[in-house]
């Protein structure tokens, strides 16, 4: 996933989630306003009030927007290739898959996640993400324990532990001042480690 996502909008409705998007990268969450908003699109405020509430209807509408396209695409086709498709997600969210705009994004994902703790049209939010994406990362794990790529595991299981390492490496290169490039690619490593000695055949 990565800025692709907004290149082309065809809508005003498309228009205001890529200047959200846009602005989200570049202001945070705390930061953010509708003014700031519509600056990046270049439009007033009140066009983007025309459509929705407040700042919090906006980035909710974002984040549903940017989930919609990830499981569409996660979804598209047969898995053919299992562990192609699994190394290949994997690479984006541990590797050299993910671009600096897209892991900017996703550092604020994390500052959002704190809102849900008190909101519970947050909290919606994240419950339904984290199943989207644990359930695409078991359907492919299926696919290779059913094709004989990968050993007898229980899907869901090590889903959640590919999820949980994501987040947590995520979000300690988030809030941190060390220099983690080192212990970063180690993550990596043992990630890989872990599927070649648990996952696969």
């Amino acid at each position: 996933m990565n800025n692709d996502i907004f290149d082309d909008p065809a809508t005003t409705r498309e228009a205001i989630l890529a200047a959200t998007y846009r602005s989200l990268q570049r202001h945070g969450y705390a930061d953010l306003t509708i003014q700031k908003i519509g600056d990046e699109l270049e439009q007033s405020p009140s066009l983007i009030y025309h459509h929705y509430e407040d700042k919090d209807a906006l980035v909710l509408a974002c984040l549903e927007y940017l989930l919609d396209h990830f499981e569409g695409e996660l979804g598209r086709g047969p898995i053919e290739d299992p562990r192609k498709r699994l190394e290949g997600l994997l690479d984006w969210g541990f590797g050299t898959g993910m671009s600096d705009e897209w892991q900017a994004f996703m550092q604020t994902v994390l500052e959002l996640r704190v809102q849900a703790i008190h909101d519970p049209a947050y909290r919606d939010h994240f419950t339904r993400s984290d199943r989207v994406f644990t359930e695409s990362i078991a359907s492919i794990i299926r696919a290779g324990v059913e094709s004989g790529e990968f050993r007898e595991c229980e899907p869901a299981v090590v889903a959640e532990r590919l999820q949980l390492l994501f987040f947590g490496r995520l979000l300690r290169l988030a809030s941190t001042a060390d220099d983690l490039e080192e212990w970063a690619v180690d993550v990596q490593s043992e990630v890989q480690q872990y599927l070649e000695t648990r996952v696969y055949a």
